[in-house]
């Protein structure tokens, strides 16, 4: 409460602050009105006097703008650089130009360059590709033609081979053959037999041929057989032993090795005749003769 009235009592006694200076209307527009004008905007204005203001004022014709003062003559060492200065900018420019001239003549030349390289490039790789697949394709006619013919020969191989091996089964069944009818000359009893088995119930005039050294073989080992069919037995050295040939009315049944040998291999897809040759001597299939 003291604190707050001692405040107000200080603000009361303070000094008050001085008041502002009147304004003067006609001073303000003075003020707002007052400016410096250059000469130059001055064109057009005549000077102001006395008796200016009547019924005939004499007016003085405005002033005329004074003309710019000719200019000074060059000086020639100035004249001698400026041309220098021209010479020189004259050439640098034409420096310039022609710099640039090179410059896009070699980038023409670059481009173009480059694009005969590249077209060289295209139509290499072009042509590579023409030539692998045409090489390629005649290499592959050639293996084909190749492989062909040796196909071809392989085939005949295998057919000359297995006519030599057919060749060498017939010798060696030849040569069986052969050694077994000497080690066993009795088999003419079972040929003959079966012979005469073949033959028809009703042929009559029944000969058996056989060679002379087989005649008592068959004799004794056919006995019942021959009795039986009213067969007689006839010696012909024209017939090889092992083998014999029968006769009848009605037809005869060839018997002979030769013939039975004929059948067996033809059988097989072969006519190799039965040779008769020495039981020491092997024979040569005619596949090797040739």
């Amino acid at each position: 409460m003291t604190s707050s009235s001692k405040s107000r009592s200080s603000r009361l006694h303070e000094p008050m602050p001085p008041a502002p200076p009147p304004t003067d209307p006609a001073a303000s527009r003075a003020a707002a009105y007052a400016r410096f004008i250059p000469r130059e905007e001055l064109s057009h204005f005549s000077a102001w006097q006395l008796g200016n203001f009547g019924d005939d004022p004499q007016r003085k014709p405005p002033l005329q703008p004074q003309a710019p003062p000719p200019p000074a003559a060059p000086d020639p060492e100035t004249l001698r650089r400026q041309a220098e200065q021209a010479r020189q900018q004259a050439e640098r420019e034409a420096a310039e130009s022609v710099v640039r001239e090179e410059q896009a003549r070699l980038l023409a030349l670059k481009e173009a360059r480059d694009g005969g390289y590249q077209d060289g490039y295209r139509d290499g790789l072009a042509a590579m590709e023409s030539f692998k697949q045409s090489h390629a394709a005649q290499t592959a006619a050639q293996v084909a033609a190749v492989i062909e013919q040796m196909q071809a020969r392989l085939e005949q191989v295998e057919i000359d081979l297995a006519r030599r091996v057919a060749g060498i089964a017939l010798d060696i069944a030849r040569q069986a053959v052969r050694s077994e009818l000497d080690q066993r000359p009795d088999h003419v009893v079972a040929v003959a037999q079966e012979a005469l088995g073949v033959l028809l119930v009703s042929a009559r005039h029944v000969t058996v041929r056989l060679h002379p050294d087989d005649h008592g073989l068959v004799t004794q080992g056919c006995a019942e057989a021959l009795s039986a069919r009213g067969a007689r037995l006839v010696a012909d050295p024209g017939i090889e032993r092992g083998g014999c040939q029968v006769e009848s009315d009605v037809g005869g049944v060839d018997a002979q090795v030769a013939s039975r040998w004929q059948r067996a291999v033809a059988a097989l897809g072969r006519d190799d005749p039965w040779s008769i040759q020495d039981d020491e001597a092997i024979d040569v299939p005619r596949s090797e003769a040739e």
